[in-house]
């Protein structure tokens, strides 16, 4: 190459260099492989465990001289903590869920595994997004609130099964006690309607078959345990029928004892004790979260806690976190030091001892079964109420409700004298 050309290379590539650091536009050029093949966009394609195979999307882009990828819940992104390409090797880390993605790139497709060492691995093959998926016209309407009943380990008489539908495409969730499913999406296909779930958390798989009598035969297929099935009936219709309604989540978990205070003394994350005599607390009102970053559900509650403690802190108000951990995250609380950054987590979070101790540990509550679970304190350090369970955005209007209910239960302590 002459020598002029050379040099006009070398400072095509510089200026371009600088301008993708100032922009943020490095990573673009990281991400390409084999052969300038680029890896940014939307991949769709399957997950497949055991007998389980889920439909799944995931977004990669370059950001800051890194990789990002995300699942999806819904419209809600669930964002990778590190990512990097090595070769043709792509490998997104999800910290917050100590779970990993490793794929390669051949032939455009992305063909790996994700999961962890502790709950297995999911098989991935992943392609560029393609044309939309055209479901069967003709679609019966299944759209409304829906009662599931069952007979759960939680005492639970029945679920909640919400559908919202536009044709032959439909968006639900199954809305427990202790939180929802995530957004199942789908559609309507040889007389069923099939819905997935995937948000690197919890993987479902949902097959709805309308009866003549108006009713709905579910299946639920999901990664841990055995596959669910229910009979969906009209919340309306159940109501009148007699059927037992789902559990009242403001009664579902009570403390025995108004007049006990909620006592706790447990080390934080860098291991100093912190207890409910502390001077910060005194005269404040509490909202104390029983969690476990091994919960989806408490996952999806976190970042509105972050919120409302942003709201309210100047108030008088102090949120407390009481982690619930396996044996190997109190040995070193990785997972929990990633949840914490996550979800931009500023209030006590205090490490509470393993799953299997919870009653011990909090036995001032009676029928403590759900995670999470959470109780308000007034100033005076009584227990004025609770709520079992985190209803997401993916639950519709019952999120809406929460978030109402929390800001005025929230409120009303606030305002009163200590």
């Amino acid at each position: 190459m002459p020598i002029m050309l050379r040099t006009l290379t070398r400072a095509v590539l510089g200026i371009t260099a600088t301008l993708a650091a100032v922009f943020g536009y490095a990573a673009l050029l990281s991400v390409a492989v084999e052969a300038g093949q680029p890896l940014s966009g939307t991949w769709e394609g399957v997950a497949r465990k055991d007998a389980l195979q889920v439909n799944l999307r995931l977004e990669l882009q370059g950001r800051s001289g890194r990789i990002e990828g995300a699942f999806f819940n819904g419209d809600e992104r669930v964002t990778s903590t590190a990512g990097h390409v090595e070769g043709n090797t792509l490998t997104l880390d999800f910290a917050h869920y100590a779970t990993r993605l490793v794929a390669t790139l051949e032939d455009g497709r992305l063909q790996g595994t994700y999961g962890s060492a502790r709950n297995g691995q999911y098989a991935l093959a992943l392609h560029r997004v393609g044309k939309p998926v055209a479901y069967a016209p003709g679609a019966p309407d299944i759209a409304g609130l829906w009662t599931l009943p069952v007979d759960s380990s939680k005492g639970e008489r029945a679920f909640r099964f919400i559908v919202r539908q536009q044709g032959s495409s439909v968006q639900a969730s199954i809305l427990r006690v202790d939180g929802d499913t995530g957004l199942l999406t789908g559609g309507y296909v040889d007389g069923a309607f099939r819905l997935d779930h995937f948000d690197g958390g919890r993987a479902y798989v949902l097959k709805i078959v309308p009866r003549p009598d108006r009713r709905l035969d579910l299946s639920l297929q999901g990664a841990i345990g055995p596959d669910r099935t229910f009979t969906a009936i009209r919340a309306e219709e159940a109501a009148a029928q007699g059927i037992a309604a789902p559990s009242d989540t403001a009664t579902h978990t009570r403390w025995k004892d108004p007049a006990e205070p909620f006592r706790f003394s447990f080390p934080d994350l860098s291991g100093r004790t912190v207890s409910n005599t502390d001077p910060r607390f005194a005269g404040k009102v509490l909202v104390i979260n029983i969690t476990g970053t091994w919960c989806p559900n408490c996952h999806d509650e976190a970042p509105y806690l972050a919120e409302i403690y942003e709201r309210y802190r100047g108030l008088g108000l102090e949120v407390v976190a009481l982690s619930f951990e396996e044996a190997e995250q109190l040995a070193d609380a990785p997972r929990l030091r990633a949840f914490v950054a996550k979800y931009g987590i500023d209030y006590s979070y205090l490490i509470a001892g393993e799953p299997s101790q919870l009653k011990d540990r909090i036995p001032g509550a009676d029928n403590l079964n759900a995670w999470p679970t959470t109780f308000f304190v007034g100033r005076d350090g009584r227990v004025r109420g609770s709520h079992t369970g985190f209803a997401a955005p993916a639950s519709g209007e019952f999120h809406a409700q929460l978030r109402r209910e929390f800001a005025e239960t929230i409120e009303r302590l606030l305002a009163e004298r200590g």
